[in-house]
């Protein structure tokens, strides 16, 4: 355990409203601080950052916690992680030892594999053995300066050669199969994940290699698929990182290429587009646009023209649409990928694409134009009916207004029976979202039973454990007198168990009680349901009161349950633990 007085100046060197302020819009409301949440996509701010007690809490999708929980969920690092990278940010010295840091250690580890692993996939694409890779990458028309940049590689033929090399280099099986660059059979037996295969490395903002992507052989046997890439590790999670970002993130202030795969990335880093990344063999995520969002301003999608790569466009931009990111999308002619078509047209031609981009809006439009025969009445009907729900996603009046004038002059229809259809759609829309926000309000109380399924055991119970948590997070002076008269096995819920368990162990030992020390011992969303009930207002003007209240429900909740839950309880049996029940409250013992 890292010492106290550590996590605190840490903390106070890093105030929650500074860092999440780094990755986040916040204003001001009351005392608090709201924003957009950056780990789900919203329109309406849900995301408080209560500087007060250095939390935070998004109400939409129920994360929370404090600097520390915040830098590790926008960082995708564990909280020891998360830690050191804040108190080197700070310029807090951290000891040595005195904590455990056996993940961090296996991580480490991860990470040597996966540099070592790179090393011997490129060894093998330079050598003779691996002319069929390195011919193929330089048929795509790579360069070798390219082809060393991006640290590509290939995987021989062999079910074992990676193994026995990284065997030699003194890594153990288990941590070999932790980096997924080996699998192990029903049968137990080790193999190379990867076999006969063109690897390109993935390498995070950090520059630490954390997975691969292998892409079989034009004509051979696609065994597992076109690509095989390596699963979700301890260092790697492929819907956080994007290919190529490690270089992009360089070039990027004013805007990013999307593009749909690897070699899209390389071929266009290479002809000078050095702002472009990709999805790695994942639809686009939320993840992603943070990560986006964090290093530019304007997103241009560059995804394929064939069906799929416009369902990839259609979601990218959806996600994009409340990252406050201005988004553009490139028409390719032909249909081709930009991989094909700077190879044909060169780097010029494709400048000028990149240059005539048309807004997100233009794009959707123009795609809701295929297919229809827009010069018959009929068909004219359905395109307005299309645009004009299109339209009606713009919460701009003016923007609204240039396309209303636009489809009205095209397509001879008045600008008022054009602007009456997408108020309409507008009023529809927001009636139901008005609907969705009422549903919203409701959900975190009912979305309780996610997070502590056993609330269903007993919700009276439940509510009076949340509520004698909530009083003891904002007044832990009260802990000896909860403690003398509701031992921790009281507890109805297993959850709430155990956070009361952390705050009275905490407060024993003399610690200051505040989220940093629920950040080790429980899972993300719960760390959001403690921080939700510290912020609540569930203790009162009258805390003392209200404590004394939920002892007294959490102990008859507790005496029913025993009773009715008793396998050996006759009728006789329960009906004594009910008037034992009735004569302890008569008397105020409970």
């Amino acid at each position: 355990m890292i010492p106290e007085d550590i996590i605190n100046e840490i903390k106070y060197r890093n105030d929650i409203e500074t860092a999440v302020s780094a990755y986040v819009n916040l204003k001001r409301r009351g005392k608090n601080l709201v924003g957009l949440c950056p780990f789900h996509s919203e329109k309406t701010p849900s995301f408080t950052v209560y500087p007060e007690n250095g939390s935070f809490y998004c109400f939409g999708c129920g994360v929370g916690g404090d600097v520390f929980t915040f830098t590790g969920l926008i960082e995708n690092l564990d909280y020891i992680e998360a830690v050191k990278l804040l108190a080197e940010r700070s310029g807090v010295a951290l000891p040595q030892d005195g904590y455990d840091d056996s993940m961090q250690r296996l991580k480490n580890r991860i990470y040597d594999i996966n540099r070592d692993t790179a090393r011997f996939f490129h060894s093998f694409l330079m050598s003779p053995e691996g002319k069929w890779a390195l011919d193929y990458l330089l048929g795509r028309g790579l360069t070798l300066k390219t082809i060393k940049h991006f640290g590509l590689g290939a995987a021989p033929d062999s079910w074992d050669r990676l193994i026995k090399h990284l065997k030699q280099k003194g890594y153990s099986e288990s941590e070999m199969t932790a980096a997924n660059v080996v699998g192990k059979s029903s049968r137990g037996t080790l193999y190379d994940r990867f076999r006969k295969r063109v690897m390109f490395p993935i390498i995070n903002i950090r520059g630490n290699i954390i997975g691969f992507s292998g892409r079989a052989m034009p004509g051979e046997d696609k065994q597992g698929g076109k690509y095989v890439n390596t699963s979700d590790t301890p260092v790697y999670k492929k819907s956080a990182n994007l290919f190529g970002m490690n270089f992009a993130k360089n070039f990027c202030s004013e805007r990013i290429i999307l593009v749909e795969g690897n070699m899209d990335v390389i071929t266009l880093h290479q002809a000078g587009f050095k702002n472009t990344a990709a999805p790695l063999g994942t639809a686009f995520t939320q993840e992603q646009v943070n990560l986006l969002a964090r290093y530019t301003k304007e997103i241009v999608l560059t995804l394929d023209a064939d069906a799929a790569g416009q369902k990839a466009a259609q979601r990218a931009s959806q996600l994009l649409a409340g990252s406050g990111l201005k988004v553009r999308v490139i028409m390719i002619p032909d249909g081709k990928d930009p991989d094909e078509y700077i190879k044909k047209n060169g780097p010029e031609r494709f400048s000028a694409l990149l240059e005539g981009a048309v807004s997100d809006m233009d794009y959707k439009l123009l795609s809701a134009a295929k297919n229809i025969n827009s010069k018959s009445d009929d068909g004219r009907l359905q395109y307005l009916s299309a645009a004009a729900e299109i339209v009606a996603e713009s919460d701009d009046i003016m923007t609204r207004d240039i396309y209303i004038g636009r489809l009205s002059e095209k397509y001879g229809v008045s600008r008022t029976a054009l602007t009456a259809k997408i108020e309409e759609i507008r009023r529809n829309k927001l009636r139901l979202k008005k609907k969705k926000e009422i549903s919203e309000i409701i959900r975190p109380r009912l979305s309780k039973d996610d997070i502590n399924p056993e609330r269903r055991k007993s919700v009276k119970g439940t509510a009076a454990e949340e509520t004698l948590i909530a009083v003891l997070l904002k007044n832990p002076d009260f802990y000896r007198t909860a403690l003398e008269q509701l031992p921790v096995e009281k507890m109805i819920t297993s959850l709430n168990r155990r956070i009361y368990e952390i705050i009275i162990s905490t407060l024993e030992s003399g610690r200051t009680l505040d989220v940093s020390v629920f950040a080790e011992k429980l899972l993300p969303a719960e760390i959001g349901y403690v921080v939700s009930l510290q912020n609540s207002d569930k203790a009162g003007k009258n805390p003392d009161i209200v404590l004394k209240d939920c002892i007294r429900v959490i102990l008859e909740e507790d005496t029913l349950s025993s009773a009715v839950n008793s396998a050996e309880a006759t009728a006789e049996d329960w009906a004594a633990s009910l008037k034992d029940l009735i004569d302890k409250k008569s008397k105020g013992n409970i």
